[in-house]
Formats: C-alpha cells, structure tokens, sequence
C-alpha cells in the first residue's frame, strides 16, 4: 500500500511539474504602483533652466530653489531678456551708468504686458542666468538696472553642488560667539 501512495503523489507531483508556470500579475502591478506614486512625489520639488551651452554657471552648495520667475541670460557677447537680445556685453560693460537703459526698457514692457501687474512688496521676481567667468561689475550692473524696474527678488541661476562630507556638519552647526571672544 505504501508503494502506491508514493506512486500516485509521485504522479501528482509530476503533473503539476509538466504545466507551464504562471506569472502573478498582481504583485507585480502593485511593484509598478509603488514604483510609479514614488517617482511622481519626488518630481515635483526640482525646478530645470533651460540650458545654455554658451553659459557655464557656477556651482553652488544652496538648498533653497528659485520661484518660476523670468530669465535674463548674460552670454560671452549678448545679454539677453526672454531668449530676445537686449543688448551687448562690451557695450554693458564700458556703460558709464549703473543702469543699463537697453535693459530696463525691456523688463518695464515684460512688467506692463504680465497678467499680474501689482509689485509685491519685496519686488518681482527675476532670475539672472550668468558665466562664473563673467566680469562683476556687469552683474552688479545688471542687479540694479533689475532692482531699478521692480524686479528686487533676484535669484541667481547655479548648478547644485553637494557638500563635502566634512563641511556638513560644520554647516549644520550653529556658531555662537560668547563675551570671552571664544566660539
């Protein structure tokens, strides 16, 4: 009788064996779910410039991330107002004023054809896209030609670099300076 009972359960094991397997289709599409829900909450804190291959932006270690907001790009030969030419580098530069009067016609008009033309009370919002190689004094021109039309929330566009291991913690640390003089 023993002989038998292993045959036949040796016979039901070889049937099951002989079909073909079958895929869960469920735990897999709950993986997918998963998978799909995860990489649409983490999209939506990062905000993408569009690159500018003549301009090589510097790298920075800040968290903070720039409202949508219009882009004055400072090329090697151009800046630029809403992908349109405003006017040149050389010319900005050698400019005796701290404004750039080419400049600040084209964001008052930018400023007059928005939607929203109430000014905040910290200013319009810009953001100023330059080479890390560009001269300072053109940005600091550029800064107050946008201060001097209402554009005074000014954002630098950088590309994001992470903290060294080591800095981190001296970042996070809050530095207290005591009466002796000592930290």
């Amino acid at each position: 009788m023993s002989s038998s009972t292993r045959r036949r359960r040796m016979t039901r094991n070889h049937q099951r064996m002989s079909r073909p397997a079958k895929l869960n289709l469920v735990a897999l599409m709950d993986i997918f779910t998963i998978l799909v829900l995860f990489l649409m909450v983490n999209n939506g804190d990062v905000e993408v410039l569009q690159a500018d291959r003549s301009i090589e932006l510097p790298e920075s270690v800040s968290e903070q991330r720039p409202e949508a907001a219009p882009i004055v790009k400072i090329t090697g030969r151009n800046i630029l107002f809403n992908d349109e030419v405003v006017l040149g580098v050389e010319a900005a530069v050698r400019a005796e004023t701290d404004r750039l009067p080419e400049l600040s016609v084209a964001l008052e008009q930018a400023a007059l054809s928005a939607v929203n033309s109430d000014v905040p009370e910290q200013g319009r919002a810009i953001v100023i896209m330059g080479d890390e190689k560009m001269v300072y004094s053109l940005l600091t021109k550029v800064m107050a030609t946008c201060a001097g039309s209402e554009y005074r929330d000014i954002s630098l566009a950088v590309n994001s670099a992470p903290l060294p291991p080591g800095e981190l913690i001296a970042a996070q640390t809050p530095q207290v300076a005591l009466p002796g003089g000592s930290p």
